[in-house]
Parts: structure tokens; sequence; C-alpha cells
């Protein structure tokens, strides 16, 4: 269990992690192996409970009331064989008063054939804050299936915030499925930024349900796909509430073979309340290209610094 606690980390530095976190007594800590909890550290006003199961980990979260977590938790989750599965289901309560960053790392690095599904039911309660950024290291079979799914509620004067990026190593095949619902004068921020390539596949559903007075939200998209790749991205926001204000803003880019569909659900059933949206796919800016060669650099390196910009 050391050695793959050692093996863990040194990945989970490869996806862009800081090891150093897991050493500070002040930062909490979650690192899960396949199914087994290998390593974990709590502080004051957050209780975090893991329980092994058959193919995963079962965690309960809450975030105590009156509680903010200083330090963001980190959370490394992973399957370093060829071959494995790992179900990751998470139970979150952030109560009245109190605010939580998360940052978790998930790393198949040598993922031949290798499912991680995670499902997350979320509950954030009024005068609360959440975070949640997730950033994916995969290697470069193209071996991988991730299947994350999340219902989040989010309560009066709150705030929800995700990001979801997935930029090294192939995708494989990537499902993600998030549902929110928000309360009174509280927000919500989704952004998904992925890099595909050879035949990797992409599926984005990201789903804001702006029910209460004032609420606002924002989904944002930034996929790039090229070779072979596919993409298919459904962004939608309903309002229904007096002064619900939303947007959507997906831009995807295209290169070789590639195909990319973006669908940009509005709905509006209150007459004070507002949504707009847009949404774009093309090819990377030909002038940038250029202008980039005339200094030097070779046409793919070109593209893929302006790449790099766009989902960083």
């Amino acid at each position: 269990m050391i050695q793959d606690y050692k093996y863990m980390l040194d990945a989970y530095a490869e996806a862009g992690g800081s090891p150093e976190a897991f050493k500070n007594s002040k930062v909490a800590h979650l690192v899960v192996h396949q199914n087994k909890v290998i390593g974990e550290h709590l502080v004051e006003g957050l209780d975090l409970k893991p329980r092994e199961t058959a193919s995963g980990v079962d965690i309960h979260l809450i975030v105590r009331k009156g509680a903010i977590i200083k330090y963001p938790v980190h959370l490394c989750f992973g399957v370093l064989p060829k071959e494995g599965i790992q179900e990751i289901n998470i139970r979150a309560r952030v109560e009245d008063d109190s605010g939580v960053k998360l940052l978790a790392h998930c790393i198949f690095p040598n993922a031949v054939r290798v499912v991680h599904k995670m499902n997350a039911d979320i509950e954030i309660g009024n005068n609360s804050y959440y975070e949640y950024n997730e950033v994916h290291f995969h290697g470069f079979e193209g071996g991988v299936e991730v299947i994350p799914k999340a219902k989040i509620r989010v309560g009066n004067n709150s705030r929800l915030v995700t990001n979801f990026s997935l930029l090294k190593g192939r995708v494989g095949y990537f499902d993600l499925d998030y549902d929110s619902e928000i309360l009174n004068n509280s927000s919500l921020e989704m952004t998904v930024k992925i890099y595909g390539y050879s035949d990797d596949r992409i599926k984005i559903k990201e789903v804001g349900r702006l029910i209460g007075k004032s609420s606002r939200g924002l989904i944002k998209s930034r996929v790039v796909v090229k070779d072979n790749a596919q993409s298919e991205i459904i962004n939608e926001l309903v309002a229904s509430a007096e002064n619900a204000r939303g947007h959507v803003d997906c831009i995807e880019v295209i290169q070789g073979n590639a195909k990319a569909c973006a669908i940009p659900i509005v709905s509006v059933t209150h007459e004070l309340a507002k949504v707009t949206h847009e949404a774009a796919i093309g090819r990377v800016s030909k002038k940038q290209i250029e202008t980039l060669m005339a200094r030097g650099l070779e046409e793919e390196k070109a593209i893929d610094l302006v790449v790099s910009g766009m989902l960083k």
C-alpha cells in the first residue's frame, strides 16, 4: 500500500497537482486507488467518511454549519494498472453559512481498459459556497471510459462553481451529465475544457434550472477535437423565476476529420426572466497560425499553441 501511495502521488504530480499538500496538516485530503483508501486527513469543520466497496469507494462529505474550510480539500482518485474499474459515489452536504473548495485529480496513466464512474448527490445550504475542480490525466492508449454524473441543489444566497478539465492524454470515451437547481439569489457557474484526438468520443450534458428569484447561471464549454474524434455538447439553462438570468457559451474547434455538435437549449417560463446563448464551431484561426509560423513555428506546433491558449 505504501508503494501504491507513492505511485499515486507521482502520477498526481504529473497531472499538475501538488503532492506537498498531502504533507500539510492544515489541508484535508483523500487518496483512493481503485477501491482502496490509501491516504486521508481531516480538518475542523469537515466530515469526510469514505467506505470501501467491491468496485470503488462511497464518500459521505459534510461541511458543518458556519464552517469555512480555509484551504482546498485535495482529492486523488486513480487506477494505476492497465485494467480496472473504479466507482466513486459521493453524497455531499454543505450546511448553511459554510464554504468549501475541492480540488480533485483523477489519474489513469497506464489505462488500456479502465472504467471510472462518479455519481454525486450534492446539497448546498443557504448563504454557502461550493466549488469543485476536477482535473484528469489519462495515458495515451485511449482505453479509458469516464462517466461522471451529478445532481446538485443550491439553497438561497449561495454559489456553485464546477470546473472540469481533461487536457493531458487521450480522452477515450467521456460522458458527463450534470443537473442543478438554483434557488433565490444564488448563482451557478459550470465550465468544461477538453482536448480530444484520434478516435476519442466526448459527450457533455449540463443543465441549470434557475428556479429561484434573481438566480444566475453560466454554462461554458471549450472543446477541441482533431483526427477522427467526435464531440456532442448539450448545454441547457431553464429560467422560471422573476429576474432569473442565464447565459450559455459553447466554443468547439475541429481539425482533420473530427466531428463536433453543439446544442444550446434555453428555456424561459417567466416574463421577467432572461437567458441568452452563443455557440460556435470552426477551425483554428488561419491568421493566428500564419502569424506564429512567420515567427518560426511549424504549422502543427502553431495550431497546438493556439489551441492550448484557448483551453487555458
